[in-house]
């Protein structure tokens, strides 16, 4: 369980001298399917199996093996670690081939990003007009408007002023910028996808090295809306007229 797939990838073949024919492997990391599909291909050559299996749930999912497992790859291989897996988390899902629990992982990360970013507006938005945040929460969790980021990120990290949950706005970015890869690569037109990708490399840019990814909010707290003047466009009669020719 690695930050991406090249530290994967990296890791693996280091250690590849000293697997045997029929060892699994499983990469419980939020990497690319594609880079997953690579490297299926160098541990084939030892008969080496692997599986991809992220994982859901954050710290506290982890430390009460609670997790949510996606797994890529072949149903038999699965059914030998099963086992294993179990221990970590009671939630298990057989999502595919390989590469498939990365691009469910990358898509549920996906929603949870798009809607971290929606509450954090929501809320400055709501101060802005005079609301009170901690009652929006409140509203937000008895009403339809309810996700992960109002019932844990927005009172736990936000209003206590924590900005600690343990994932990084580096982590966040990467697996949004996965989703957008798998979108392009199947040609479906994912607008918010791709502008929600856009969003957190801009704030990946702007906050300090290392910033977990509920900092979010500070970024898009000092995003300026563009003033009247810049935003209105030029009359007609301040544009240049085109000379005849």
């Amino acid at each position: 369980m690695l930050p991406d797939g090249a530290a994967v990838r990296k890791a693996v073949l280091a250690a590849l001298p000293g697997l045997s024919a029929g060892a699994v492997v499983i990469d419980m990391s939020s990497s690319d399917p594609g880079s997953t599909r690579a490297l299926e291909k160098d541990l084939t050559r030892k008969h080496v199996l692997l599986l991809d299996a992220p994982v859901s749930g954050s710290i506290k999912g982890a430390k009460e093996a609670t997790l949510a497992i996606m797994v890529g790859g072949d149903a038999a291989v699965l059914k030998r670690v099963r086992p294993v897996l179990e221990k970590m988390g009671k939630s298990l899902f057989h999502c595919g081939p390989l590469g498939a629990g990365h691009a469910m992982k990358a898509l549920n990360n996906y929603i949870g990003g798009s809607g971290t970013i929606a509450a954090f507006e929501a809320v400055l938005v709501g101060k802005a007009f005079g609301l009170d945040p901690a009652l929006m929460v409140d509203v937000f969790n008895a009403s339809t408007g309810y996700n992960s980021t109002t019932q844990r990120k927005l009172p736990m990290q936000v209003l206590t002023n924590a900005f600690a949950s343990g994932f990084s706005a580096a982590l966040m970015s990467k697996d949004v910028g996965i989703a957008d890869g798998i979108a392009r690569m199947t040609k479906v037109r994912a607008p918010y996808l791709a502008a929600t990708s856009k969003l957190w490399r801009a704030a990946l840019k702007r906050l300090p090295r290392g910033a977990d990814h509920t900092e979010m909010f500070h970024f898009l707290e000092k995003l300026r809306t563009p003033s009247r003047a810049a935003a209105a466009p030029r009359s007609k009669s301040s544009r240049k007229r085109r000379r005849s020719t």
